[in-house]
């Protein structure tokens, strides 16, 4: 085979490896079912701003003299207990949920594969010290954890009050603090398989022609953990989205007005014998989301491990 035709076969393999997931992918109609109803929810998050152009209202616009108004042409969930149209919160929640999951999973995917090919690639005190500083990450309790460094006060650390009480500090405040503590799973999993590719003849002789290990990890190395990267991420994110609506329904996670499906929650929690509504619609969306990227997760894992297309 000529050196042109090499990078032309190599393409069409990894086409082909691709297509085949994909296949199996599609017969696994929970995951299919997921993808779905999870595409149908980012439409319904992210049109909130032509929905609110198109009704003239405002998310955050209160109305005391239509204060639980039921379901109308323009209200078509209703109002809450100051008069705030639902189904427009709901939509502006879904954007901030749905954004702190993908943004907190993506920086704990960071730092995890960080440490998790740096412990399996280089080994020996290397690999005992950031393997015992995982352990006891996940020693800790990660709730509790998490309720302490989100009550922590900006505004003592320097911080002017307005910026403190930024909307966008918050939110990106959440993001920082869930994805400095949860990546220990990822961790885990990307040395495990970092230890399985660096043993394989083609890194040996990558490190024997004077590869260092830069090019070693980013070539042989990171390629070949891809695939529980992409599994472990999926599952990650609803975790993640439980976790921020767990913070926000405690009073601690993205601040109010700003709405997100757990200060919804919380909001309507004393509302529950009068305006039951105002917190099954809330409940119900997070439980379809962390469902669907479960679900979404497990559909991936199977169409990526060959051990389980063959069970």
């Amino acid at each position: 085979m000529s050196t042109n035709a090499l990078p032309a076969a190599i393409g069409r393999g990894s086409r082909s490896i691709w297509s085949d997931r994909w296949r199996v992918l599609k017969k696994h109609r929970p995951a299919m079912l997921s993808l779905g109803l999870l595409v149908l929810l980012a439409v319904f998050c992210f049109s909130a701003p032509i929905y609110a152009a198109w009704m003239g209202l405002d998310p955050n616009g209160t109305d005391l003299l239509a204060r639980f108004n039921p379901p109308s042409e323009i209200n078509i969930l209703g109002t809450d207990e100051i008069g705030r149209d639902v189904l427009l919160r709901l939509m502006y929640g879904g954007q901030i949920s749905l954004s702190v999951g993908l943004l907190a999973t993506a920086f704990g995917c960071i730092i995890g594969v960080t440490i998790g090919v740096l412990a399996g690639y280089l080994g020996g005190r290397a690999d005992s010290f950031l393997m015992r500083t995982t352990d006891c990450m996940i020693a800790l309790p990660l709730v509790p954890l998490l309720v302490i460094l989100a009550a922590i006060d900006l505004a003592k650390l320097g911080l002017p009050p307005e910026v403190v009480q930024s909307p966008t500090v918050s939110f990106w405040r959440i993001v920082i603090i869930i994805s400095l503590v949860d990546w220990t799973t990822i961790a885990r999993v990307v040395r495990a398989g970092t230890l399985t590719v660096v043993h394989q003849d083609y890194v040996l002789a990558a490190r024997v022609s004077g590869g260092g290990p830069p090019y070693n990890i980013g070539i042989h190395v990171l390629p070949n953990v891809a695939t529980p990267i992409i599994v472990a991420a999926t599952l990650t994110i609803g975790r993640v989205i439980l976790l921020e609506s767990t913070l926000s329904f405690l009073g601690v996670g993205v601040m109010p007005p700003t709405p997100t499906w757990g200060n919804m929650l919380n909001n309507a929690q004393e509302l529950a014998s009068t305006a039951p509504m105002l917190a099954v619609y809330p409940g119900l969306l997070i439980f379809l989301t962390v469902i669907a990227f479960n679900f979404l997760g497990d559909g991936l894992r199977v169409a990526f491990d060959p051990r389980s297309q063959q069970r």
